[in-house]
């Protein structure tokens, strides 16, 4: 192995993403707010500190509302924080000159008050000029002069904040929020670049440190790399370092390319002698490089009904150009030999066979689609791409097309990958006068839009919402669900994502199961109207539990949580908590905990690199697939790094999600920190995923009794792409902390 080489400095600091650095207080002397008072509704007069709140409920802040009590509530919230500021702060300040109060995230908007006055607001209102506007994702982070006759230094402040949420989770989340002083060093920003992938088993990253303030800045910068299967560290080394007033460096460094190094990163500014310290988790690559041999990917099977439109996309990786061979296509389909595409009208009911021969000048590859002409759509779960956790409201035609020449020129299309859905944001402000919904400025042409998709051999996804708006306050369904549903077929549509939101507001006090259902049921019997196929998905949080009457309004995938976030809190609560749903879930209609929050996300707005650490995304990828879970890539496609392309391309991974027996993996074993999930494959064999949800490393012994295997004949490690055992009753491991060994088990 070669030594770490430094280059263009001698040092390289590393963030995972601004936004996680400023969830932590780094000046030191916080103070932290971990409650408030709270109330639904919506009062101005809350923001006045004399308000008496004594009868409003105690909450954590730094939590959802909806997990605090207030399960199914969208709307307007206020919180009310009280602390008292010390004086303290200012004194052991170097600056002294401003109080920074720090909320984290928001979801939605929020408009804050300190002592009854206003001191930041971020995102619209339903009720602002301009209408409302999300700023979902963005950082809460306010700033009030030291010398402020609001701020009651000593004494008992209030911090009251009205939060409006226009869907998914609520309230202020997602970091621990706190008061401080704002210092010098607060002015440097990071950005890094994607890591890249050397011979010989190296990495390396780039950072640009850049001082945003308009004052001189140094101080010294440290970091170590530590191997964390030894503890040993690996390199040590300082540096000092000066910014000038408005300027930038940058700085790169080599590290081994293995599981297990930790990067640990501090900055001990001159003046004030704080530091700051950061530490991440260096990506590794675990999928092996693809053989150049032609390999046939994704999904075998393909559901559809007799008369509707068919495009297939042939999902085969290897060294391009192919030549295909098919062989007993039914009639009415056609295959386009350069594209790889099979189109056309569906047969008549009944399976069809198709073989498919795949060629190159290296070898060849086999096998047998069959295609099932009849009553089921999506016998495996979709794969594809929505534009939600990057875009947000600011999705665009562009934005669109551009992430569909990403999905092919990346190779993604060649594992199965083929819908892109366009989420929240596209509608026009009002229909046209015979109530026909259209799309805003930034979709010039829908039609168009779904026509090149369809070329493309991909697939064309839509939102709404069974309400008069959606989540963020775009035109709903409501009242034109047969127009909608028409619509989306001349648009040539073939997803729906059906979003619950403001029809909560229709069904007020109305606990019944059959509130929930009805608007399901008007859309699914509009859908069922149209001559063609449109995976119908259900957007409702898992309300009165979904999973056991989703598949009664023809759905094809229904939501079984809140939203998902890129923290290891909201993967672990969501992933862990697939439990009691497994025998709802099969061919045709599948469990969904949400989106893949892997790559560059932001919600719209601050795309940053996703906070889960490697180690993690290898466990959200591996528990999705064992789930048979939606697989729905929420990222900048633009940015995809390689680290990411290579998660998402392991072609024995995407298997296990999309194995024709559609089995969702069930939790056999659950010890300490240890759980182990089993899931039945169609060729009989059992994939094994050992998930580690401590801190720590942790090795784990398995006797394959424990899971109803008496003996394997052959262990694959999946991930790896590679036999690791023959002839064993135990499987013996070392797992990452929140990571996971995956297995493929033949007995």
């Amino acid at each position: 192995m070669k030594p770490f080489k430094i280059v263009k400095a001698l040092f390289f600091l590393f963030l995972i993403g601004q936004a996680s650095f400023k969830a932590v207080a780094q000046n030191g002397n916080a103070v932290y707010l971990k409650e408030a008072k709270f109330s639904i509704g919506n009062d101005n007069a809350w923001a006045d500190s004399a308000f008496n709140d004594l009868n409003w409920k105690n909450i954590k802040v730094g939590d959802v509302w909806q997990e605090q009590g207030y399960p199914d509530y969208h709307g307007f919230a206020w919180y009310r924080i009280h602390v008292i500021i010390p004086s303290s702060l200012k004194k052991q300040s170097v600056w002294g000159d401003s109080l920074r109060i720090f909320l984290a995230h928001v979801n939605d908007v929020d408009e804050t008050y300190l002592n009854g006055k206003k001191i930041g607001k971020t995102g619209s209102y339903p009720q602002d000029a301009g209408g409302y506007v999300s700023k979902w994702p963005a950082i809460r982070s306010y700033h009030v002069a030291a010398n402020d006759q609001a701020i009651k230094w000593d004494q008992d402040n209030v911090i009251a904040v009205k939060v409006y949420d226009g869907g998914g989770s609520g309230g202020i989340f997602m970091g621990q929020p706190y008061i401080d002083m704002l210092e010098k060093f607060d002015g440097i920003s990071f950005e890094q670049t994607a890591v890249k992938f050397l011979p010989k088993q190296q990495a390396e990253r780039s950072l640009n440190l850049e001082n945003k303030f308009n004052t001189t800045v140094s101080g010294k910068l440290h970091f170590k790399v530590i191997n964390e299967l030894n503890k040993k560290t690996v390199l040590e080394k300082n540096t000092n370092i000066t910014l000038t007033p408005l300027s930038h460096k940058t700085y790169a460094l080599q590290f081994p390319q293995l599981e297990g190094i930790r990067l640990i990163y501090e900055f001990t500014e001159n003046e004030t002698g704080k530091t700051k310290t950061i530490t991440e988790i260096a990506p590794y690559l675990l999928t092996p490089a693809p053989s150049q041999k032609p390999e046939f990917n994704g999904a075998s099977v393909l559901g559809v009904h007799p008369g509707s439109p068919v495009i297939y996309k042939i999902a085969a990786s290897g060294k391009k150009p192919f030549k295909y061979r098919l062989q007993n296509l039914p009639k009415g389909l056609a295959f386009d030999q350069e594209k790889g595409l099979i189109t056309g009208v569906a047969p008549q009911q009944g399976e069809y066979h198709v073989n498919i021969v795949i060629s190159n000048k290296l070898g060849t590859a086999k096998a047998i689609l069959k295609i099932k002409s009849g009553k089921q759509l999506a016998l495996t779960p979709p794969m594809g791409w929505n534009s939600w956790n990057c875009w947000g409201l600011t999705v665009s035609d562009a934005k669109v097309r551009s992430s569909a020449n990403a999905m092919i020129n990346k190779g993604l299309v060649d594992y199965g990958w083929t819908y892109i859905n366009i989420d929240d944001g596209w509608q026009a402000p009002v229909r046209e006068k015979n109530g026909d919904i259209v799309a805003n400025e930034k979709f010039p042409d829908m039609k168009g839009l779904g026509s090149f998709l369809h070329q493309q051999g991909l697939k064309f996804g839509i939102y709404s919402s069974p309400g008069t708006t959606t989540c963020g306050g775009y035109m709903g369904s409501l009242n034109h669900e047969a127009q909608d549903a028409t619509t989306y077929n001349y648009w040539g549509v073939d997803y729906l994502k059906y979003d619950l939101c403001s029809y909560s507001n229709q069904i007020a006090g109305d606990t019944s199961l059959l509130a929930q259902q009805k608007p399901y049921m008007l859309m699914r019997d509009k859908l069922a109207q149209q001559p063609r196929d449109i995976i119908y998905s259900l957007c409702q949080y898992g309300i009165k539990d979904v999973w056991k009457w989703g598949r009664q309004m023809n759905g094809n995938l229904w939501r079984t949580t809140e939203d998902i976030t890129d923290t290891w809190q909201s993967l672990r609560g969501i992933g862990f908590s697939q439990i009691n749903n497994a025998a709802y879930a099969g061919p045709s209609g599948w469990n969904d905990p949400d989106m893949l929050i892997v790559g560059q996300v932001g919600w719209g707005e601050n795309l940053h690199q996703t906070h889960l650490t490697p180690y993690e995304q290898y466990t959200h990828m591996s528990l999705w697939c064992m789930l048979s879970a939606p697989l729905l890539i929420g990222c900048d496609m633009d940015k995809l790094d390689d680290f990411t392309l290579n998660l998402l391309k392991n072609r024995e991974v995407i298997a296990l999600d999309q194995d024709e027996l559609g089995k969702q993996a069930e939790r056999l074993i659950n010890e300490k920190n240890i759980q182990v999930w089993v899931k039945p494959l169609s060729d009989g064999s059992k994939a094994i995923g050992i998930f580690n949800l401590a801190d720590d490393y942790s090795g784990y012994n398995l006797d394959l009794e424990k899971v109803k295997i008496n003996k394997a004949s052959i262990v694959r490690d999946v991930w790896q792409q590679k036999n690791i055992s023959k002839n064993t009753k135990r499987i013996v491991c070392n797992i990452p902390p929140h990571g996971v060994r995956l297995y493929r088990i033949t007995s």
